[in-house]
Protein backbone atom coordinates (compact mmCIF):
# COMPACT_ATOMS: atom_id res chain seq x y z
CA UNK A 1 0.00 0.00 0.00
CA UNK A 2 1.43 3.20 -0.97
CA UNK A 3 0.39 6.75 1.17
CA UNK A 4 -0.34 9.45 -1.22
CA UNK A 5 2.72 11.88 -0.87
CA UNK A 6 2.94 14.60 1.60
CA UNK A 7 3.42 18.20 -0.21
CA UNK A 8 2.99 20.97 1.88
CA UNK A 9 3.52 21.92 5.41
CA UNK A 10 0.81 21.47 7.88
CA UNK A 11 2.09 24.17 10.32
CA UNK A 12 2.82 26.91 7.59
CA UNK A 13 1.92 25.98 4.34
CA UNK A 14 5.28 26.17 2.89
CA UNK A 15 6.35 23.36 0.21
CA UNK A 16 8.25 20.09 2.02
CA UNK A 17 11.24 18.37 0.08
CA UNK A 18 12.31 14.47 0.77
CA UNK A 19 15.91 14.37 2.83
CA UNK A 20 17.82 13.25 6.18
CA UNK A 21 16.97 15.61 8.86
CA UNK A 22 20.02 16.48 10.46
CA UNK A 23 20.89 13.69 13.21
CA UNK A 24 18.38 11.36 11.79
CA UNK A 25 19.25 8.48 9.53
CA UNK A 26 16.31 8.04 7.47
CA UNK A 27 14.77 9.78 4.73
CA UNK A 28 11.75 12.31 6.10
CA UNK A 29 9.14 15.23 4.46
CA UNK A 30 11.06 18.61 6.09
CA UNK A 31 9.24 21.70 5.52
CA UNK A 32 11.45 24.10 3.46
CA UNK A 33 10.74 27.08 5.16
CA UNK A 34 9.95 26.29 9.01
CA UNK A 35 11.69 22.86 9.25
CA UNK A 36 9.17 21.05 10.63
CA UNK A 37 9.82 17.16 10.32
CA UNK A 38 6.71 15.03 9.06
CA UNK A 39 7.04 11.30 10.20
CA UNK A 40 5.14 8.70 8.42
CA UNK A 41 4.40 5.43 10.81
CA UNK A 42 3.05 1.78 9.80
CA UNK A 43 -0.67 1.51 10.01
CA UNK A 44 -2.10 -0.81 12.42
CA UNK A 45 -4.71 -3.31 10.97
CA UNK A 46 -6.52 -4.71 13.85
CA UNK A 47 -9.85 -7.11 13.42
CA UNK A 48 -10.71 -10.71 14.94
CA UNK A 49 -11.24 -14.11 13.53
CA UNK A 50 -14.76 -15.23 14.34
CA UNK A 51 -15.48 -18.46 15.62
CA UNK A 52 -18.58 -20.62 16.11
CA UNK A 53 -17.96 -24.00 16.99
CA UNK A 54 -15.61 -25.57 14.37
CA UNK A 55 -16.01 -22.86 11.63
CA UNK A 56 -15.00 -19.41 11.05
CA UNK A 57 -16.88 -16.29 9.97
CA UNK A 58 -15.45 -14.51 6.42
CA UNK A 59 -16.57 -11.46 4.87
CA UNK A 60 -16.14 -10.91 1.41
CA UNK A 61 -14.94 -7.71 0.51
CA UNK A 62 -17.49 -4.90 -0.93
CA UNK A 63 -14.94 -2.37 -1.05
CA UNK A 64 -11.44 -2.13 -3.06
CA UNK A 65 -8.73 -3.69 -2.55
CA UNK A 66 -9.85 -6.80 -3.11
CA UNK A 67 -13.35 -6.53 -3.80
CA UNK A 68 -15.59 -9.50 -3.85
CA UNK A 69 -12.63 -12.00 -2.28
CA UNK A 70 -13.39 -13.15 0.99
CA UNK A 71 -11.19 -11.71 4.38
CA UNK A 72 -11.40 -11.40 7.96
CA UNK A 73 -13.32 -8.61 9.70
CA UNK A 74 -10.62 -5.83 9.77
CA UNK A 75 -9.44 -2.70 9.37
CA UNK A 76 -7.30 0.96 10.13
CA UNK A 77 -7.14 1.03 13.64
CA UNK A 78 -8.50 4.65 14.58
CA UNK A 79 -6.30 7.54 16.45
CA UNK A 80 -7.30 7.17 20.63
CA UNK A 81 -8.58 3.72 20.10
CA UNK A 82 -6.91 0.68 21.57
CA UNK A 83 -5.93 -2.31 19.16
CA UNK A 84 -8.77 -4.25 21.12
CA UNK A 85 -11.36 -1.74 20.76
CA UNK A 86 -10.70 -1.32 17.06
CA UNK A 87 -10.78 -5.15 16.40
CA UNK A 88 -14.29 -5.15 17.87
CA UNK A 89 -15.62 -1.90 16.14
CA UNK A 90 -13.83 -3.59 13.07
CA UNK A 91 -15.67 -6.50 13.26
CA UNK A 92 -19.35 -5.02 14.24
CA UNK A 93 -19.13 -2.88 11.24
CA UNK A 94 -17.83 -5.46 8.72
CA UNK A 95 -19.86 -8.45 10.27
CA UNK A 96 -22.52 -7.56 12.60
CA UNK A 97 -22.22 -10.40 15.06
CA UNK A 98 -22.55 -10.88 18.62
CA UNK A 99 -19.50 -11.91 20.42
CA UNK A 100 -16.72 -11.88 23.27
CA UNK A 101 -13.19 -11.05 22.16
CA UNK A 102 -10.30 -12.48 23.91
CA UNK A 103 -8.25 -10.24 26.27
CA UNK A 104 -4.94 -10.62 24.61
CA UNK A 105 -3.76 -10.51 20.07
CA UNK A 106 -4.20 -14.37 19.21
CA UNK A 107 -1.84 -13.19 15.91
CA UNK A 108 0.21 -10.35 15.13
CA UNK A 109 1.82 -10.21 11.71
CA UNK A 110 4.68 -7.55 11.14
CA UNK A 111 4.47 -6.79 7.05
CA UNK A 112 7.24 -4.13 6.45
CA UNK A 113 6.56 -4.74 3.24
CA UNK A 114 3.21 -2.78 3.24
CA UNK A 115 4.81 -0.76 6.32
CA UNK A 116 1.15 -2.80 8.44
CA UNK A 117 1.16 -4.40 11.58
CA UNK A 118 -1.32 -6.64 11.53
CA UNK A 119 -3.61 -7.34 15.25
CA UNK A 120 -5.78 -9.76 15.08
CA UNK A 121 -8.20 -10.94 18.05
CA UNK A 122 -10.44 -14.80 18.76
CA UNK A 123 -13.64 -13.77 19.18
CA UNK A 124 -15.89 -16.24 19.79
CA UNK A 125 -19.45 -15.73 18.03
CA UNK A 126 -22.77 -16.08 20.63
CA UNK A 127 -24.65 -17.64 17.35
CA UNK A 128 -24.22 -18.15 14.26
CA UNK A 129 -25.97 -15.24 13.07
CA UNK A 130 -24.23 -12.75 11.14
CA UNK A 131 -25.48 -8.93 9.74
CA UNK A 132 -22.71 -7.46 7.67
CA UNK A 133 -22.61 -3.60 6.90
CA UNK A 134 -22.03 -2.15 3.48
CA UNK A 135 -18.04 -3.08 3.26
CA UNK A 136 -19.22 -6.59 3.16
CA UNK A 137 -21.40 -7.99 0.34
CA UNK A 138 -22.02 -11.20 2.69
CA UNK A 139 -20.43 -12.87 5.77
CA UNK A 140 -20.44 -16.60 6.15
CA UNK A 141 -19.40 -19.33 8.48
CA UNK A 142 -16.97 -21.87 6.49
CA UNK A 143 -15.33 -24.79 7.84
CA UNK A 144 -11.52 -25.65 6.91
CA UNK A 145 -12.38 -27.93 4.27
CA UNK A 146 -15.25 -25.11 3.21
CA UNK A 147 -13.08 -22.27 2.98
CA UNK A 148 -12.44 -20.61 -0.99
CA UNK A 149 -8.25 -20.67 -0.57
CA UNK A 150 -8.21 -19.20 -4.20
CA UNK A 151 -10.92 -16.50 -2.88
CA UNK A 152 -8.76 -15.24 0.10
CA UNK A 153 -8.12 -11.22 -0.24
CA UNK A 154 -4.88 -11.19 1.45
CA UNK A 155 -1.77 -13.49 1.97
CA UNK A 156 -1.85 -12.49 5.58
CA UNK A 157 -5.59 -13.62 5.97
CA UNK A 158 -4.33 -16.47 4.42
CA UNK A 159 -1.55 -17.10 6.86
CA UNK A 160 -4.22 -16.24 9.98
CA UNK A 161 -6.42 -19.15 8.58
CA UNK A 162 -3.93 -21.70 8.52
CA UNK A 163 -2.40 -21.30 11.58
CA UNK A 164 -5.77 -21.16 13.34
CA UNK A 165 -6.61 -24.31 11.76
CA UNK A 166 -3.10 -26.09 12.29
CA UNK A 167 -3.57 -25.18 16.33
CA UNK A 168 -7.48 -25.73 16.64
CA UNK A 169 -7.06 -29.25 14.83
CA UNK A 170 -4.04 -30.17 17.23
CA UNK A 171 -5.57 -28.99 20.33
CA UNK A 172 -9.37 -29.40 20.07
CA UNK A 173 -9.33 -33.04 21.51
CA UNK A 174 -7.32 -32.00 24.69
CA UNK A 175 -9.45 -28.71 24.88
CA UNK A 176 -6.72 -25.93 24.95
CA UNK A 177 -7.83 -23.55 22.31
CA UNK A 178 -10.07 -21.71 24.89
CA UNK A 179 -8.72 -18.27 26.58
CA UNK A 180 -10.16 -15.67 28.75
CA UNK A 181 -12.56 -12.93 27.13
CA UNK A 182 -15.55 -10.19 27.50
CA UNK A 183 -18.73 -10.05 26.09
CA UNK A 184 -18.96 -7.70 23.32
CA UNK A 185 -22.39 -6.68 21.45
Amino acid sequence: MSKKPILFCTQCGAPVERKIPEGDDHERYVCTACGEIFYENPLNIVGTLPVWEDRVLLCRRAIDPRKGYWTLPAGHQEMKETTRDGAARETQEEAGIDFRIADEPYVYLDLAHASQSHVIFLAAMESPEANPGPESFEARLFSEDEIPWDKIAFNSVDKILRLYFEIFLSTTSSGTNKGKSHNHH
